[in-house]
């Protein structure tokens, strides 16, 4: 039979319920953010998470924007001027604008200026170099984009202290552009032993010198962490040392420039923790090749990796 709940029992269920009823909001709530999460990697955290198209040659810049949206991806590097409407198309940004070049014959030989192995380290390069850059800043202002790529150059006997002062002529040339439109001008460390042989900004060293000899915050670094691993390592002591000079960042496993999980040397989410700390607000871009067959999983757990 049925009998009347006494008042300290009425206020021990009252109370009981209540609390069954905060632990399943609570419960909700958490759900929902934890949904949140797994349908958003990359976004939240405080890198900017970029990737170099090249990479993923199979893989057709349409399908890579609209992948990438989908784990955080807010940028894809290294796109030239004729793309960048698909990237507007998909609301991405270009976290670096990719160099101009222009195929010449000099001294016999035929060169194509403004790439890797021929850039500002050779004065006969600068007049064409200048028309190039000019073209291509106006290009990105245009769309939007504020940071492009550019290259030292190789030695090709070549002293490293000449080779600066050169470089500083022609990008002196081209800071009063840079500073009137607000783009930076990043040239990139590269590695001599593996990738780039006799490539001259091959030391974050060299690269911060000559950031100094030209003198003007439109022009900076891009710090490749897999390149420089395997130039001089210390990465994350470089990057607290030497952040002022760096506009931009890339990754890769090292060695090997596959996946950045642990099947590599290098602990990535440690390196994003300094980058942060440093107060860098600016893009981190993979530039891994992947191995795997699935290379759109590989990117994705990369972001992850990346998302501090």
């Amino acid at each position: 039979m049925d009998t009347p709940l006494n008042p300290s029992r009425r206020h021990f269920v009252a109370g009981t319920a209540a609390t069954v009823a905060t632990l399943a909001v609570g419960l909700q709530e958490r759900l929902i953010a934890a949904e949140a999460a797994a349908t958003s990697v990359g976004v939240g955290g405080k890198i900017q998470h970029s990737v170099c198209k090249w990479c993923y040659k199979d893989i057709s810049l349409e399908d890579l924007c609209i992948a990438g949206r989908e784990f955080g991806l807010g940028s894809i590097d290294l796109i030239d001027p004729v793309d960048f409407p698909t990237l507007k198309k998909h609301g991405m940004h270009c976290a670096m604008v990719n160099y101009p070049s222009k195929e010449i014959e000099m001294d016999g030989k035929k060169k194509k200026i403004g790439s890797i192995p021929h850039g500002f380290n050779r004065l006969e390069h600068h007049d064409i170099l200048f028309a190039l850059y000019e073209e291509q800043i106006k290009l990105a202002v245009a769309a939007g984009f504020n940071n492009i790529i550019c290259f030292s150059g190789n030695r090709d006997g070549m002293d490293d202290e000449t080779g600066l002062e050169n470089c500083a002529v022609g990008l002196k040339r081209l800071m009063p552009l840079c500073e009137k439109h607000g783009v930076t001008l990043t040239m990139e460390l590269l590695n001599s032993k593996v990738n780039h042989a006799d490539y001259m900004c091959d030391l974050s060293t060299w690269g911060a010198a000559l950031c100094d000899k030209v003198g003007s915050e439109y022009f900076r670094l891009l710090y490749d962490i897999y390149h420089m691993q395997i130039m001089e390592g210390d990465i994350i002591a470089t990057i607290r040392d030497r952040h002022q000079y760096f506009s931009h960042y890339h990754t890769g496993g090292v060695p090997g420039r596959a996946e950045i999980d642990d099947t590599q040397e290098l602990h990535y989410p440690a390196i994003m923790r300094a980058i942060v700390e440093t107060g860098f607000t600016g893009w981190v871009a993979q530039e891994f090749i992947p191995k795997r067959e699935d290379k759109l999983a590989s990117l994705k757990q990369a972001v992850e990796i990346c998302t501090v």
